[in-house]
């Protein structure tokens, strides 16, 4: 085991939270679990959660209840969910009401939403009432939006408030909100109206009103907005925390920037996956079982050996040509395999650009035909080394080394269209462009890569 006398100085978190880990580890092995308790008590929630995640099962519950109430709450909600879950089978059904009940409205609505509908229902029933009723609201929103995102633990003030009765009411609500770095200001109608900075509210005279501070011009998003949207809001502004409103302009909570750290997170995995052709279903890929794992990865998998039959029957139909210059056969994995990594460079940027909004000043076909532009510059420049080096293979077939070399620019200008037009395609019929691209661009640069090359070959080699 790594020294504990290490100066914590001299390492990284990395590091740290790794040494945490197998210090824990061995000492709950030893049963010493006042040591292990002492160990945890200078480490952070996030990095305790961390160390108990890395802990064989049976050992998870045991660390968690070497916690105090107030840091187990904390820890609980850094937790993956299916620890989260495992927690709850193996603790009394008290502890977990305890942890349960105290934690904050949105991140219990996510735990929810992982949890079988019987615990939920029976978990809800035992909440206190008012977060009971915090949690219900939540559920009541559709996944992925900003309402299911949110939480309702915000202070709100009055326009005729003054700085003075605005600071005693921070104080007194401060505990039992999620941020007080922003102040939003409602009419009687709990309609949003303005919105005030605690620094703003600090630096003011304290007989001045909430209604001569704040600013009326205020940026939100409604329950219905997309989690991707309300993500790029808060990242575009640099917020730290945005307001959420219903259809009546009602303030109705707040989404913090901590949840969209989560979201873009959990997107951008999800986007990964999707770009390799696995459907992860929002799942953990790693705490899948490989069943489902296999089952979810091998429809793609199918498609395209389907659709790579028609490459093989465009191979067999070119045999006569292959019967009298066998060197062509040798360069088809070269070119479907060069034209299948151009088209995927293309449509990564593409589809990234998309989920970021940094191609929403261009239009469609302008990024398309800077894709196009730059696919002519790779093909040239990776056509004239195939060039070369099939002229050199070939031991001077200088025919059969100008087909490679121009069908690979041709290929490359055909990947690089493919890879950044079809996703503006999938987007506009409404499918998943992350998803979808990948196996259509390979399919496409494969079957028509085959035959531009064959009939260039037949035109330069007049045959």
């Amino acid at each position: 085991m790594t020294d504990s006398n290490i100066p914590l100085q001299t390492i990284s978190r990395s590091e740290l939270r790794q040494l945490v880990r197998m210090q824990l580890q061995a000492l709950l092995e030893a049963g010493d679990l006042q040591a292990a308790k002492a160990i945890l008590v200078p480490v952070q929630p996030a990095d305790i959660a961390e160390a108990i995640e890395g802990l064989p099962e049976a050992m998870q519950a045991i660390a968690f209840r070497l916690l105090s109430k107030d840091e187990a709450i904390e820890v609980y909600e850094y937790l993956d969910s299916s620890i989260q879950q495992t927690l709850i089978d193996e603790l009394k059904r008290q502890d977990v009401l305890d942890i349960v009940d105290r934690m904050s409205p949105d991140d219990r609505a996510r735990l929810f939403d992982e949890l079988p509908a019987t615990v939920v229902r029976r978990l809800l029933e035992q909440l206190s009432p008012t977060e009971r009723q915090a949690t219900a609201q939540l559920l009541g929103y559709t996944a992925g939006t900003a309402g299911r995102l949110m939480t309702p633990e915000y202070i709100s003030l009055k326009e005729s408030f003054t700085v003075a009765q605005t600071l005693d009411r921070i104080r007194n609500l401060a505990n039992v909100t999620e941020t007080i770095y922003y102040l939003y200001v409602t009419d009687a109608a709990r309609r949003l109206t303005g919105i005030l900075s605690l620094r703003d509210l600090v630096t003011t005279q304290p007989n001045q009103t909430v209604g001569e501070i704040m600013t009326r011009d205020v940026i939100f998003v409604h329950t219905d907005t997309d989690q991707e949207e309300v993500a790029r809001l808060i990242g575009r502004y640099d917020f730290l925390a945005v307001p959420v409103v219903d259809k009546e302009q009602r303030l109705v909570g707040i989404v913090t920037v901590d949840d969209v750290i989560d979201i873009l997170e959990q997107e951008t995995t999800e986007d990964i996956y999707k770009l390799g052709g696995v459907q992860s279903g929002g799942d953990n890929y790693f705490q899948t079982d490989l069943l489902t794992v296999a089952r979810k990865r091998v429809v793609w998998l199918f498609v395209l050996l389907v659709t790579n039959t028609v490459t093989g029957t465009i191979i067999k139909s070119e045999e006569d040509l292959l019967q009298k210059v066998v060197a062509l056969a040798a360069f088809i994995p070269l070119l479907t395999g060069t034209g299948g990594n151009v088209g995927a460079q293309s449509s990564t940027v593409v589809i990234r650009g998309m989920n970021t909004d940094e191609i929403r000043a261009m239009g469609p076909l302008q990024v398309i035909g800077r894709e196009a532009i730059a696919g002519a510059m790779l093909g040239v420049m990776l056509g004239s080394l195939a060039t070369v080096w099939a002229y050199w293979l070939l031991q001077g077939d200088l025919a059969v080394a100008i087909a490679v070399g121009i069908s690979l620019v041709a290929i490359s200008i055909l990947a690089s269209v493919a890879g950044s037009g079809l996703p503006f395609v999938f987007r506009r019929i409404g499918l998943d462009p992350a998803l979808m691209s990948a196996p259509f661009i390979t399919t496409a640069v494969d079957v028509l890569g085959v035959l531009i090359y064959f009939n260039l070959a037949r035109l330069i080699l007049r045959f």
